[in-house]
């Protein structure tokens, strides 16, 4: 086979607790890309469509391009990928659209090879995809779209899948309002307070125990932001009130997804998933803002060859 489409899901970095560590995958929106293999030992972007804005065709500055380039390094040389790319992600969407073209593209590289490569080598090639478009290499949207649900992504070695319970939904509230990545990241320079941290981690601790022994207790006492959600709220209209809807409607914990200015809320059935996404966009409304709701598993898809 020489030509392969695959298709990666849109994901929730952060999950409040884990900047840039922990992050799990949503069904419904996502990335297509399609990957030729040539013998030209090149990466070429031939189109991209569906963009918002343009998005650069140099294979360097494209997410998509700098994976493949990566993976160019662990493959026999002479080895080339032409690459034509759909997007389905909004752009500054804060749910993984620069990470859905890298995942996209490594997978479907990886069905065209002779011999396929393994998941890690998949993932370090796409954290350093992404790369291009958010200045920074990390993997808390790369794995989860790589390996489905929720997961751990290290900045070494391979990501580690998370179990959660089949009762665990995410309702998801996309506003109609762009916030750049890197924008965002700026925003949480400066300096912290040790305590923080500590909460931080405790936090994360007690989140990661309720989804490994199903205790919904557990997974609302760990589901807090004292460290970056502070500094980003600010940056989305209507975050207090999107965030509150979220509670209101019997949410374990809410918080922005990755970089905002989506937000999203942890809930114990996929019904109170659905009634809160309803509530939140009408609170997003009265900010001024439209919205896309979207309602998924915690334990959501992950990337797949799809042609």
């Amino acid at each position: 086979m020489k030509r392969a489409t695959a298709f990666s899901p849109a994901s929730i970095g952060n999950v409040a607790v884990g900047f840039d560590i922990l992050g799990h995958s949503v069904a419904g929106p996502g990335d297509r890309v399609t990957v030729t293999r040539t013998d030209s030992g090149q990466v070429r972007i031939l189109e991209i469509r569906g963009a918002a804005i343009p998005l650069p065709l140099a294979a360097e500055d494209n997410t998509a391009g700098r994976a493949l380039l990566t993976l160019l390094k662990s493959v026999p040389p002479g080895i080339g990928f032409d690459v034509e790319i759909d997007k389905g992600i909004a752009m500054g969407s804060g749910m993984g659209g620069s990470a859905a073209s890298a995942v996209a593209a490594v997978v479907a590289a990886n069905a065209v090879l002779d011999v396929p490569v393994g998941l890690e080598v998949l993932y370090q090639s796409a954290i350093q995809g992404e790369a291009a478009a958010t200045g920074s290499a990390h993997g808390d949207n790369v794995g989860p779209m790589l390996l489905g649900g929720l997961v751990i992504a290290p900045e070494h070695g391979a990501a580690v899948k998370v179990p959660t319970p089949d009762w665990l939904y995410v309702a998801l509230v996309h506003p109609h309002f762009v916030l750049e990545t890197r924008k965002a990241r700026a925003a949480l320079k400066g300096a912290y307070e040790l305590h923080d941290f500590v909460v931080q981690s405790e936090g994360l601790a007690l989140l990661l125990a309720g989804c490994f022994t199903n205790d919904a207790s557990l997974i609302r006492r760990g589901f807090r932001d004292v460290l970056v959600e502070p500094r980003r709220a600010s940056l989305i209209p209507g975050f207090a009130l999107v965030k509150q809807a979220a509670l209101d409607s019997g949410a374990l914990g809410s918080s922005i997804s990755g970089a905002g200015p989506s937000v999203f809320g942890w809930f114990d059935s996929a019904q109170k998933a659905e009634r809160a996404s309803l509530e939140m966009a009408a609170a997003f409304k009265s900010a001024g803002l439209e919205s896309d709701r979207f309602v998924s598993p915690v334990s959501g898809p992950a990337a797949r060859v799809i042609a």
